[in-house]
């Protein structure tokens, strides 16, 4: 099949789900909003349920949670971020780059000087100003921990562009992803572990979109079937997980993958049900507003139950600061997204290079 080919089909696979829906000039296909809120989620309980779970110096039942989804959360999330990307691959260089490499440079420079901005008087107190600075610089060749994800997708957009372009094939680009994740590289630089855990699961939603939209589209016509097999995949996945096999060479490959297609299967139940998981849409929808600016409300939210007292479960308290930390950012959205900090999550013109006419929108949204 030639790319052309794909791309037609690829977009009659959007088309035929009866999913889609408008969000300013552009298509969105309500499930993967679905699928990129679900992940989300998880992602910030990471976050939340470990801080509180090193505070207190025990886990609470959302440890359990955490664990269960440790297979799928990234996973996911990867191998969405490549799915549409057999629309743009064939676009110029300078056009892909902005897009897909210079518009997530923006806010992970951005958003790094904020974060360390806020913490620099703890930096500063710890370590010196000297040491908190070169920290800073460091973190512009070994990802800051928060940001690491924005970090490493402009690698995979690039790595993907290039081995498209030099026709190496498919399958053997794929099987290396794969040989790579299950390496389980520890060389201590983030930047290449994460590619060696993560490109294969980008890549697989790039070369195999069309397989994952006629999924989807079973899910969304046999739901019985699907909440059935859901339930089978959630039985296996749990019994490996909690019987420590999750981590094996080969196994953390097939749970990451069949995981990925759980949730999409989960997301299309969550679109079918009409606005019962809308709040679940919005924040995939918003998910890379989340993801920049929860880092503050985690550990704020965090030290005020904890000091506080009101609550002494650490299951519950590691569930409000995850509630907390997901909707704050939303409420900062709100109030920037038609004022002078408007750049916040949306990108300037002055940080783009592609070739665009003046009229156009100054300012790009974060996703």
């Amino acid at each position: 099949m030639t790319m052309t080919s794909a791309q037609t089909t690829l977009s009659d696979s959007v088309t035929r789900t009866g999913a889609v829906s408008s969000a300013g000039n552009r298509a969105r296909v309500d499930w993967v909003d679905y699928a990129k809120g679900f992940c989300i989620i998880f992602v910030v309980m990471l976050h939340a349920t470990n801080g509180v779970s090193l505070a207190v110096g025990h886990e609470g039942w959302m440890g359990w949670v955490v664990a269960f989804a440790k297979p799928f959360r990234m996973p996911d999330f990867f191998m969405i971020s490549g799915l549409f990307l057999a629309r743009v691959i064939d676009r110029d260089w300078r056009t892909y780059v902005d897009r897909k490499v210079i518009h997530f440079a923006y806010f992970y420079v951005l958003w790094l000087t904020i974060e360390f901005a806020m913490k620099a008087p703890y930096y500063i107190n710890r370590d010196g100003w000297e040491n908190a600075v070169l920290e800073y610089l460091n973190s512009y060749w070994q990802p800051h921990s928060s940001l690491w994800f924005i970090y490493l997708l402009p690698i995979f957009f690039v790595v993907t562009k290039l081995v498209r372009q030099w026709r190496i094939p498919v399958i053997a680009v794929w099987l290396v992803g794969a040989g790579l994740e299950m390496t389980h590289l520890h060389t201590g630089f983030d930047v290449i572990d994460e590619f060696a855990a993560r490109f294969v699961y980008f890549y697989t939603g790039y070369v195999a979109a069309t397989y994952i939209f006629s999924l989807a589209q079973r899910a969304l016509d046999n739901p019985d079937k699907t909440i059935l097999l859901l339930l089978v995949w959630g039985a296996i996945n749990g019994t490996v997980v909690f019987t420590g096999y999750s981590e094996y060479p080969g196994i953390s490959l097939g749970l990451g993958l069949i995981g990925a297609c759980a949730v999409v299967a989960v997301a299309t139940l969550m679109a079918r049900s009409g606005r019962v998981f809308e709040w679940v849409r919005y924040c995939g929808k918003n998910s890379i507003v989340i993801y920049l600016a929860s880092f503050a409300p985690v550990p704020i939210t965090r030290v005020v139950l904890l000091k506080t007292g009101i609550i002494t479960d650490v299951g519950t308290i590691s569930l409000i600061v995850t509630a907390v930390s997901v909707i704050t950012p939303l409420i900062l959205f709100w109030i920037v997204r038609n004022g002078p900090f408007r750049f916040l999550f949306e990108r300037p013109q002055w940080a783009r290079i592609e070739d665009k006419h003046p009229k156009t929108a100054a300012l790009q949204p974060a996703e």
